[in-house]
């Protein structure tokens, strides 16, 4: 089903009239369904940013044995394991074990590389890495702590959630909000980046000049319809849930994906990048990257980011004397880039797809000099600028701190970064105008 944050109703076609009339919550309702509530917001929001869902399934969520620690994955918030590092960084793709080395699913391949900010305040953001080799295979994941933007690099992925089943392949992104239950099923070696925000949702950003139309449109965002399994697992069926950034694990001998059918404004989505409406300068000049946002997670200062998704899509370049790629900057926000496929325009060595870079509030950055000097120089005609590639932000108010396993234990670090901007001289003349 399409649009973004609509009222959206389904039912599984094996059991037409599943859902309720004209109330939520009957003495009895349909083919003898528990009725459930997933509250993504307050009771009390204003109804724009009111959210919440209605799931009608064989049995509640509640039927499960007391949560115990899990020790598995490399997840942290402790951004206090390391000391803070302000120079530019680079990682080259993070790699992903071979089967026969190391059986990895989507939850022990889970990698926290930065973030800043507390779950329990709900205020923060953390941002992961994910490689895996194996299927999550009787066992499902919710995050108590926020929102997952998952950013599939290699490798597809096909998500079973509680509201149905969601195919994502690199060049797509999907959503998965607060305490809704998912499992990942993948083809192979797979990698990715997901952008957690702690305490807001994603939401469109607001369009002002720009207009009514352009950017993401809400009727290209996609949500699963109902599909249910009544399937026992008398072995045991592990529920894991992310709470104050750390897991725990319950067991329950049935499949959670028992919603034979909902309605609501709360459920997980996706979103195909090749279908963002790219706004761009035509005279002169760069407009500012964030008419490149996707999706914004809002803070609670007007026009201020708590994260911001942006992307850098094929496009037209055709300002006139202009020096086209990025400009250098020195930034009040925290930069992460990830490679989808192709080459970033500002650095086409060294940046690859499977890897990433950071640049923190205020450390310089920009173009390298093989790029400056190919610019400045460039013959300046309409040209196609970053035909198939796919490059993102996560953009963040807040000064990330990078983990341990970011900065040593996963030895992907670059440390010649700095390198690329060496070569960088001198053009001043001060009799040449």
């Amino acid at each position: 089903m399409s649009g973004f944050g609509n009222e959206h109703v389904s039912e599984d076609p094996r059991c037409p009239g599943a859902l309720p009339e004209g109330q939520n919550n009957p003495q009895v309702c349909p083919y003898g369904l528990y009725a459930e509530q997933l509250s993504g917001s307050a009771f009390t929001c204003p109804r724009p940013t009111n959210k919440r869902s209605w799931l009608y399934r064989i049995l509640p969520s509640v039927c499960h044995k007391p949560f115990k620690p899990l020790k598995e994955g490399h997840l942290t918030h402790n951004w206090d394991e390391i000391e803070p590092d302000p120079n530019q960084l680079r990682w080259k793709p993070f790699e992903i074990p071979k089967d026969s080395q190391n059986k990895l699913d989507f939850v022990s391949g889970l990698h926290t590389l930065c973030g800043a900010g507390e779950p329990r305040g709900r205020n923060g953001i953390a941002i992961h890495i994910f490689v895996c080799n194996a299927s999550m295979l009787n066992r499902c994941l919710y995050n108590s702590d926020g929102d997952f933007l998952i950013v599939p690099q290699q490798g597809k992925l096909l998500i079973t959630t509680e509201f149905g089943k969601m195919l994502v392949e690199p060049n797509e992104i999907c959503v998965i909000q607060q305490g809704m239950r998912f499992s990942v099923e993948v083809f192979g070696e797979t990698r990715g980046y997901i952008l957690e925000v702690y305490g807001a949702h994603f939401e469109l950003p607001d369009l002002g000049p720009i207009g009514a139309n352009g950017l993401a449109n809400p009727r290209d965002f996609l949500v699963p319809v109902a599909w249910y399994e009544d399937r026992q697992v008398p072995g045991g069926y592990t529920v894991i849930s992310k709470y104050q950034g750390k897991l725990f694990a319950a067991q329950q001998d049935f499949s959670p994906f028992n919603v034979v059918a909902w309605h609501g404004n709360y459920t997980p989505y996706k979103y195909h990048l090749e279908k963002f409406m790219v706004i761009n300068s035509v005279a002169f000049d760069h407009a500012d990257p964030s008419i490149f946002t996707v999706l914004t997670a809002k803070s609670t200062r007007p026009g201020v980011a708590l994260a911001d998704f942006v992307i850098f899509p094929p496009r037209w370049g055709v300002a006139d004397n202009t020096f086209r790629p990025p400009y250098y900057h020195r930034n009040c926000m925290s930069e992460f880039m990830g490679l989808i496929k192709g080459h970033y325009e500002a650095k086409e060595e060294g940046f690859q797809p499977g890897g990433a870079s950071l640049h923190s509030m205020m450390t310089p950055h920009g173009p390298d000099a093989d790029c400056f000097e190919k610019a400045s120089k460039a013959k300046l005609e309409p040209e196609r600028v970053a035909e198939g590639t796919m490059a993102f932000m996560f953009e963040s108010s807040l000064s990330l701190a990078v983990t341990k396993w970011g900065l040593q234990t996963s030895n992907r670090l670059d440390k010649n970064y700095y390198k690329c901007w060496e070569p960088l001289k001198s053009h001043f003349n001060p009799n040449c105008k």
